[in-house]
């Protein structure tokens, strides 16, 4: 509160808007209850009262400081024996008693340490406050939180069908309750599912398996499906969110021929944007006739100005590039040679030139 400014009444304040009660008693007591707490709302807070005279204004210095603080566990230790705490940004009034849970059973109530003679990688744990029990701590495991890919990167074809697979894995009693593949986030914390994406409509499928298994398809793809696609699950437990990183790059690219032009051959590449996944076997059609079955390079022996060529990946025959046509290849190589002869003819006439003796 700024010096001569008149407070202002927090009942008014549209964050604490129905979590606020004001109690009074016949001894001039008064009480503020504040519900469903929040750390933002960590404060000094001040009693003012006004009377029916002048100047009847009052309030008490320095107030309250009222802190608000999460649980959050803790692990110190070594390979084998560790300590968990249930840790506060702020130390508990009236020193609490703490409950420790494992995989979601009670199994301890005392002080806000836990030492523990083993851990299991599957093993969670998580602490509370006596009278609190419904305000658990986040769950802290070594292993039971995990999203693993397949594999973090990808490379297909435009118009193709990519699949792209995880496992994951979270505390034994949880269950899950949603799961999805994203590759925007609403906000820092909040990833947008793609299902809904009409970008998407028509072409996406997910499928899960009982062993904890999850597979996006996608069809017909574009190149601006190219991102990374991220795995999200939610469970129906407090805290149950959980996203791996940092998940698949797919990279989607067409096929186009490239040509190089030598003096007497040329070569034709079947390129792409991005190393296909898989090395794939590349074919070469002249004509419209499958022709080679090889690598991505294709060295004719002749050229006629009529034939045209184009290529495809083994598997995805339909998915052939645009045709590349002779003719115009052989008109750009006659206008070179014919500018390079003109370059030499003149070279010559000059070389003869300075090679004749001067006239006096």
């Amino acid at each position: 509160m700024e010096t001569g400014v008149e407070p202002e009444d927090i009942g008014q304040d549209p964050e604490y808007a129905g979590r606020l009660e004001y109690h009074g008693d016949k001894k001039n007591g008064h009480t503020l209850t504040i519900r469903d707490l929040r750390e933002s709302d960590s404060a000094t807070y001040k009693f003012r009262f006004i009377t029916n005279q002048t100047g009847g204004r009052y309030f008490g210095d320095p107030g309250v400081t009222l802190s608000v603080t999460g649980l959050q566990v803790k692990v110190t230790g070594g390979h084998q024996d560790k300590t968990l705490t249930c840790s506060t940004t702020c130390t508990l009034t009236d020193n609490p008693t703490y409950i420790w849970y494992k995989n979601g059973h009670k199994v301890k109530e005392n002080t806000s340490s836990l030492h523990s003679d083993s851990f299991s990688d599957a093993d969670s744990y998580s602490c509370a406050v006596k009278g609190h029990e419904d305000l658990h701590s986040p769950v802290v495991c070594k292993k039971c939180w995990s999203v693993t890919y397949t594999t973090q990167s990808i490379c297909a074809l435009k118009g193709s069908t990519v699949e792209l697979t995880c496992s994951f894995s979270y505390p034994r009693y949880h269950k899950v309750t949603s799961a999805f593949w994203f590759t925007k986030m609403e906000t820092v914390v909040k990833p947008v599912d793609l299902g809904p994406d009409p970008e998407y409509a028509g072409r996406l499928e997910y499928h899960g398996d009982k062993k904890n298994g999850h597979t996006l398809k996608i069809t017909d793809l574009r190149e601006s499906d190219s991102a990374m696609y991220k795995f999200r699950f939610i469970t129906n437990q407090t805290g149950g969110r959980y996203y791996g990183d940092p998940g698949v790059t797919l990279s989607v690219t067409g096929l186009q021929v490239k040509v190089t032009v030598g003096y007497w051959y040329k070569t034709l590449t079947c390129s792409t944007t991005c190393t296909l996944t898989d090395n794939p076997t590349y074919i070469w059609y002249k004509n419209g006739h499958k022709v080679k079955e090889d690598t991505s390079s294709l060295y004719p022996d002749s050229f006629s100005d009529a034939d045209s060529y184009s290529c495809a990946v083994k598997g995805h025959e339909d998915l052939h590039s645009p045709a590349v046509c002779e003719s115009g290849l052989f008109k750009y190589k006659f206008h070179t040679n014919k500018m390079l002869f003109q370059v030499v003819r003149l070279l010559l006439f000059y070389l003869l030139l300075m090679s004749r003796p001067l006239l006096l």
